[in-house]
């Protein structure tokens, strides 16, 4: 036996190290690509949640939209341009405008590109569902395409992949002495969706009813709290891919072999979970305080925003720093969408700046504070690291501000941002896209139509609307 085992175990022997890792590594890539792609039908599920029922198909409809439009954009336009600001922004890195799209015919380089565009995607849907109920369809496809070929993709070129403005060899870096620290992406993606978000919401105005005469707001409840908190919960579970995945080296190359990086990928999966659970329970406690009982949704928005304050954290803080930065931000949570709503008079629908952009640019300022050491202990990591952390947050924010707003502008020009108040009244299902999601609820994708039931009657019930049918007295 151990004669017909040798020739195979001579051949594992002979492995060159560097070429498994490599090829486990790139496994491990597609494996989160895969993770994160996922978070996509979690948008949908969160945002159809927090809508009237007339306007779910339109957000299904933009969410779809986001993925398979944003990734021909990203391969035609944006990833090459994120390499080009990188290389504007970097001194001693010569311009070279065939290489930024050196990826195209290169089937070396193609798993990079989709572990770049998974994140392009996210950022891409976080606007959706800002802009929810009232947005023109074909405003929002110019928008997604802007966001996908240039708002977005000039974050990762400024931060990421060792150049850039940001990075320790940019000139920003350079003239402060520190690289800026966002692990993966909770300003450089959710930051910049949650503020380009706002500015969409902003620009497009406020849906009919949400704000009375006197300016103040009206509630306008979303059809279904069960789809919110499934897609938060389906969130949670891609956003595992989203920062565990980055931690990308899961073996290493050493003279005797390979090295499994374990002690990274737990210091990451720690305070992904830490985060999570810390914003979910602060959340729960301040909507507890602030409405007299504890809300789920704003539970939900809480966990989602400990992830997001965590995402650029990850390893670089130690396991408490994780938790307090979580709960920071599930605490703010809340009362940031109220001052975007009551004093700002912004309608942002899911509260993405709330979620995305306030607790990405809360946890990843905050970084340095907790920050940790190799052997899990706690260390303060400069001044000057923190002086980049709060200009890194101050460049990201201006640029995703001037840049989605010049892309909702031309959108106004050309299309126009929102669609007319009595196709707002019917819904945008009917309105937009000629369906309706819930034919048994809904006449014509409005709740303020006529019941219908499923056999066609005018009154709905429970027994069918058949003659005869059970009665519950």
């Amino acid at each position: 036996m151990s004669a017909l085992l040798a020739p195979a175990a001579d051949a594992i022997l002979q492995l060159d190290p560097g070429t498994v890792a490599d090829g486990v590594n790139n496994v491990w890539i597609l494996v989160v690509c895969f993770l994160i792609f996922f978070m996509q039908p979690g948008f949908a599920l969160l945002e159809s949640g927090q809508v009237r029922a007339k306007n779910v198909g339109n957000v299904l409809m933009k969410n779809m939209t986001d993925w398979v439009l944003g990734v021909l954009v990203f391969f035609v336009v944006g990833s090459a341009f994120s390499a080009l600001v990188g290389q504007l922004t970097t001194p001693g890195v010569a311009f070279d405008l065939a290489g930024a799209w050196g990826y195209v015919n290169d089937p070396t380089q193609y798993i990079g590109w989709f572990f770049g565009a998974v994140f392009a995607m996210t950022a891409a849907t976080i606007v959706s569902g800002a802009v929810a109920e009232r947005m023109n369809f074909r405003a929002y496809v110019f928008v997604a395409a802007a966001m996908t070929a240039v708002v977005y993709p000039a974050m990762p070129g400024i931060a990421w992949g060792g150049t850039g403005l940001l990075s320790a060899d940019g000139y920003l870096g350079q003239a402060i002495g520190a690289g800026y620290l966002d692990f993966a992406g909770a300003t450089i993606v959710h930051m910049c969706g949650g503020l380009a978000g706002l500015v969409g919401a902003k620009m497009v105005g406020p849906r009919s009813g949400r704000y009375d005469s006197s300016g103040n707001s009206q509630p306008i409840p979303g059809h279904s709290m069960l789809l919110a908190v499934l897609g938060t919960l389906f969130l949670a579970f891609g956003w595992y891919g989203f920062n565990v995945g980055t931690q990308a080296t899961v073996l290493s190359a050493t003279e005797s072999g390979v090295a499994f990086q374990g002690a990274a990928l737990g210091q990451v999966v720690l305070n992904t979970t830490l985060g999570m659970g810390a914003g979910g329970v602060a959340a729960m406690v301040v909507s507890s305080v602030w409405q007299g009982k504890p809300d789920p949704l704003w539970a939900a928005n809480g966990l989602l925003a400990g992830l997001v304050a965590v995402t650029g954290a990850v390893p670089h803080v130690t396991w408490w720093g994780g938790a307090v930065l979580g709960a920071l931000a599930g605490a703010l949570v809340l009362p940031t969408f109220r001052w975007v709503v009551d004093s700002l008079k912004i309608d942002d629908v899911c509260g993405v700046f709330a979620v995305h952009g306030m607790a990405g640019a809360v946890g990843t300022v905050l970084i340095p504070l907790f920050g940790v050491t190799a052997s899990g202990g706690y260390t303060f990591l400069g001044v000057n690291q923190l002086v980049m952390q709060v200009a890194g947050v101050l460049v990201v924010g201006v640029w995703t501000v001037l840049a989605a707003g010049v892309a909702f502008k031309v959108a106004d020009l050309l299309f126009g941002l929102r669609v007319s108040e009595a196709e707002e009244e019917a819904g945008l299902d009917e309105s937009e896209h000629g369906v309706s999601v819930y034919p048994e609820f809904t006449a014509g994708g409005s709740r303020d139509s006529p019941a219908v039931s499923a056999d066609g009657g005018s009154e709905l019930r429970t027994d069918g609307g058949a003659q005869g049918g059970v009665s519950d007295e």
